[in-house]
């Protein structure tokens, strides 16, 4: 079945696809509405799993979400290109048939329907909300964004003012750049969003941050009403609650991804405290499993606080990614999408960056927008009367047409890498196996059943020491049926199974201290010879596996 990756997808094209891939494949794929939107739309969840062996809760479950930011349109396209590659790809690729067979997939293409069908449509303009409100309409006072050109797009206005910090590049009179300090004699700018201005003093052009938008601040975790976008509560937001009622519905999900786009990175928790603070454990973990996403997708893997955070007293609150770390103990990256700089041949250097640097870097970025973009990347400024500021220049560059989403020919190729990691992260989960059932009879109608049950994965069964410390993690069990139990329980509580992570990282001179990967448990049970038992090892993380053995 084909589908695009060139391109992306209003929100009926890519309900289209969603129904067309599930009735595609109904064995594989089930397409439902986690939650309805403000405005009406769905937001569709596909859970993908091979039934004929297992249901999916009896298995690892990995997670996937996109566009819980309206302009961030790649991710929405990667989201799709992961449901569309484990369905066609299902029986031809050994390592999807493997993992759709053991796991299952939840997968949200789009968190943010109505605030992504804003964002689709012209006029363009970078914006995260949710719909609860249309672009602009929270802003009570101040600059109120709006394509007051009329040409499709909202982007920056150039003001001529003597005490303005910016000034047009000499080299490139496209671009602005910055006025160097004591610089005096020459013509300055101060730049704004394109828009009017409410309740305007004819002095001071307010810029007030809106109040519909950032999702990602809308989750139970050092939840604050003071962070933009965060809602009026934790789960106030529809989308949110749907998001976290899958997640609370589906407690065997080992891993996580939440696809964002800002610079071409892979950020790992925590977002609140230094890596000094964190669980050495976890935090190894954490980045061998990022190596693998550096080399599938060459994005480093950094901390979101120590790396992304410019300033150190303002932590964010409220996210999905320290939601689920530090109150379940699942790992979870969120990746974002896309790097012009790369793209452009920039030299890179620090991660949070939504502007140029300099004006060499500026002139670089700029060409390649011009060069691969065009002008919906870049729009050539235009002379315009401003009826509260005067006369105007209104243009520069289309963030969310280069910054924030690649043109569609580098589409697919951002898809492909990502969604390559994102299964090499979920065939790392824990899964339980019962290595061997060995049934000896007894004499008396009594018989001796014995079973050993390791843990294959890469990861604990726990997942996590954060999922201990918290008390989530649960144990493995191991339970025989079919016969009257004499000695010992019918289930037996195993503990917590190591994975092979432990035995990559964990070494000393003085010899390994290594966490068990296997245990054994045994019975005396009565039955009549030519009967079956059945044993059952089961981890929430991990799966359950059964093995049936007759009585001899």
């Amino acid at each position: 079945m084909h589908i695009a990756f060139d391109t992306y997808h209003d929100y009926d094209a890519l309900t289209a696809h969603l129904q067309a891939l599930a009735a595609a494949y109904p064995r594989l794929a089930t397409l439902r509405s986690i939650a309805k939107s403000h405005r009406g739309r769905d937001v569709w969840a596909m859970e993908i799993t091979n039934p004929d062996t297992g249901p999916g809760s009896d298995k690892p479950a990995f997670y996937i979400d996109a566009q819980i930011h309206a302009e961030e349109h790649a991710t929405s396209a990667t989201a799709l290109y992961a449901i569309h590659h484990l369905l066609t790809q299902y029986g031809t690729d050994e390592e999807v048939t493997r993992l759709v067979d053991q796991q299952v997939f939840h997968i949200i293409p789009r968190i943010n329907p109505d605030g992504a069908e804003f964002a689709l449509k012209a006029p363009y303009h970078p914006w995260c909300g949710n719909g609860r409100f249309l672009p602009g309409e929270d802003r009570l006072d101040g600059l109120i964004p709006q394509d007051i050109d009329g040409d499709g797009f909202i982007v920056n206005m150039r003001v001529p003012d003597p005490r303005g910090e910016w000034k047009i590049d000499p080299e490139e009179p496209a671009l602005m750049i910055q006025r160097e300090p004591g610089e005096e004699g020459g013509q300055y700018y101060r730049v704004y969003p394109e828009g009017m201005i409410r309740d305007f003093d004819g002095v001071h052009v307010k810029i007030v941050p809106g109040q519909d938008g950032n999702m990602n601040r809308n989750f139970p975790i050092n939840w604050s009403p003071r962070e933009y976008g965060a809602g009026e509560y934790p789960f106030s937001e529809p989308e949110a609650m749907g998001m976290g009622r899958l997640i609370l519905d589906n407690p065997n999900i080992c891993g996580m991804c939440a696809y964002h786009t800002h610079g071409g990175i892979i950020l790992r928790p925590s977002m609140m405290k230094y890596d000094a603070e964190m669980s050495p454990r976890d935090l190894t973990l954490y980045k061998a499993i990022g190596e693998v996403g550096t080399r599938l997708t060459g994005y480093p893997v950094i901390s979101t606080y120590e790396e992304f955070t410019p300033d150190k007293s303002k932590v964010r609150h409220g996210s999905l990614k320290d939601w689920v770390y530090e109150e379940m103990g699942i790992i979870c990256f969120s990746t974002e999408l896309w790097d012009i700089e790369t793209a452009a041949g920039v030299e890179k250097k620090g991660y949070y960056n939504l502007g140029p640097r300099n004006a060499e870097v500026q002139r670089q970025l700029y060409r390649w927008v011009v060069k691969n973009v065009g002008t919906k990347g870049f729009r050539d400024w235009k002379s315009f009367d401003h009826p509260q500021l005067g006369p105007v220049e209104i243009g520069g560059m289309a963030y969310i047409w280069s910054y924030r989403n690649p043109p569609g020919h580098l589409l697919e190729e951002v898809c492909r890498n990502n969604v390559l990691f994102n299964l090499r992260h979920a065939a790392a989960a824990p899964r339980v196996v019962i290595d061997d059932l060995v049934v000896e009879a007894l004499g008396a109608g009594l018989f001796k059943v014995q079973a050993t049950v390791s843990n294959h994965g890469y990861l604990p069964t726990n997942l996590s020491d954060v999922a201990i410390q918290k008390g989530v993690a649960q144990t493995v069990t191991l339970g025989v049926d079919g016969a009257e139990v004499v000695i010992n329980p019918a289930t037996v509580d195993l503990g917590h199974l190591a994975g092979r992570n432990e035995r990559r990282f964990e070494w000393s001179p003085w010899g390994q201290q290594w966490s068990a990967v296997a245990k054994r448990a045994e019975w005396l049970v009565r039955g009549a010879a030519g009967g079956t038992v059945t044993v059952t090892a089961r981890s929430q993380k991990g799966g359950a596996h059964r093995v049936t053995a007759q009585l001899p």
